[in-house]
């Protein structure tokens, strides 16, 4: 557990926790701690034992804004994109008057760029440093949404050049993941749509146009991934389209090279047969004629189908 004192962007650690259960004379406290604190920091602040319950399930979060008796508990959540895979962090806050906690079980990235947000806006009140914590965890959906969207363009390409099962699979993935994280946008944006309330006490009024600029980002973000669900869709109906493409191809090959040999088979048929007389059968180099014949015949086929576009 970490204890700042943020003064005009300024941190100054603090060791003596009970210190932060009274407003420092200039700025806040912001306790960015695990759910292993969660034991000291709820007798201490209060903490409500449902928003605490929260912190501790093991089962996903869904993002989420509840009032309680001297502070508010907002749980959004953070994105990650590697390796191909999204992943989804649970950002526990609890905003009280003088203080902000923030709660999680694995590294946020948003936690660690704030900072110099915070140092360069000279971020003196706990609602500042909500406000600029959301916008970063709202702005990294776009870098993951344009990280998405190039993965779709690629596919897109290689489905077009060359078709692979494997494709399939990769489209039935992306798809699987950008129907979930739809599921998760719904939620956090009516919460961030609740922060642009104007009856929330521990928020400042002149931070709801700040806070609505979010939301409008928020339903942006939405509306991508409508998009890219939307994509996915056409995605499988050009693999089908592929797949399909590509067995006409060959099928096509196929008769084409079959309808070559039906004249030579039916010539070496003819000629294969058991009887004294057939034309030819006895004339010197016949043999050879005949070989010649079929292969000015498979010749001759072979140049016209190419020039029909048959082949």
């Amino acid at each position: 557990m970490k204890i700042r004192m943020v003064n005009q962007g300024v941190f100054t650690p603090v060791e003596d926790i009970s210190s932060t259960l009274r407003a420092p004379d200039q700025g806040f406290y912001w306790i960015d701690a695990d759910v292993d604190d969660l034991a000291v920091l709820q007798p201490l602040y209060g903490l409500h034992d449902l928003a605490v319950e929260d912190c501790l399930s093991e089962e996903e979060q869904r993002p989420k804004f509840e009032i309680y008796e001297g502070h508010y508990f907002i749980v959004i959540n953070s994105i990650r994109f590697d390796d191909e895979e999204i992943f989804l962090r649970a950002l526990n806050i609890f905003l009280g008057r003088h203080y902000i906690i923030t709660v999680t079980k694995q590294k946020i990235n948003e936690l660690r760029s704030v900072k110099p947000v915070l140092w360069e806006e000279e971020v003196n009140r706990p609602d500042q440093f909500l406000y600029h914590l959301v916008d970063l965890v709202v702005d990294s959906y776009f870098q993951v949404g344009d990280r998405i969207e190039t993965r779709i363009d690629r596919l897109e390409e290689d489905i077009l050049i060359h078709t692979k099962k494997t494709h399939l699979t990769e489209i039935i993935g992306l798809r699987s993941e950008i129907l979930w994280l739809r599921k998760v946008l719904g939620p956090q944006r009516d919460v961030i749509a609740t922060l642009n309330k104007r009856d929330l006490k521990l928020i400042d009024d002149h931070l709801q146009k700040y806070f609505l600029d979010i939301y409008e980002n928020a339903v942006k973000i939405t509306e991508t991934f409508d998009t890219y669900r939307d994509l996915m869709g056409n995605l499988r109906e050009a693999y089908q389209s592929s797949l399909s493409a590509r067995a006409n191809e060959i099928m096509r090959v196929f008769t084409a090279l079959t309808t070559i040999f039906m004249p030579l088979t039916f010539l070496t048929g003819v000629y294969g047969m058991n009887f004294d007389y057939l034309p030819g059968a006895h004339f010197p180099g016949g043999s050879f004629i005949m070989i010649a014949i079929m292969l000015v015949l498979g010749a001759g086929m072979f140049f016209l189908f190419k020039k029909k576009d048959w082949l």
